[in-house]
């Protein structure tokens, strides 16, 4: 399993070391366990790899879990 850092992508302070086999799957697990309340039906999250530093940005729908590039 990799470690990768996940936090919203317009706020830094609630980022999460989380273990995971891809950025797609981090993302899923952060949005699982994220505690403040959301107004949208999707959450953007930026997922970075802590040991290469690579970072992807997903849009996740809160209602489906499914994914997509942040656009």
């Amino acid at each position: 399993m990799t470690q990768f850092n996940v936090r919203p992508r317009d706020d830094g302070r609630h980022g999460r070391t989380i273990e995971e086999e891809s950025f797609e799957a981090a993302a899923l697990a952060y949005v699982e366990v994220w505690p403040l309340p959301v107004t949208d039906a999707d959450l953007s999250v930026v997922v970075r790899d802590l040991e290469s530093g690579r970072e992807q940005c997903f849009r996740v729908d809160l209602e489906s879990g499914d994914t997509q590039a942040c656009g």
